[in-house]
């Protein structure tokens, strides 16, 4: 289990998931791929927490909210 995924699980059992998940895009048109390279948070105040996982050296990132999957 990868870094993130264990943070990310952590977080889970604490009753925090992340809201928003952070990737970098790997090509351009219907050939790109996006890579998942760490999640957010954002607080009650509007700022957003990032941790990325890994030692690579990113330029650029998008951050994209994660989509409730359970309606309640």
């Amino acid at each position: 289990m990868s870094d993130l995924n264990q943070n990310t699980e952590t977080e889970k059992a604490k009753g925090n998931p992340p809201t928003h998940i952070a990737k970098v895009r790997h090509g351009s048109g219907e050939g790109a791929s996006y890579e998942q390279i760490g999640a957010a948070w954002m607080n009650e105040k509007g700022s957003i927490y990032i941790k990325l996982h890994g030692t690579q050296v990113v330029s650029a990132f998008s951050l994209y909210e994660v989509q409730d999957k359970d309606p309640a």
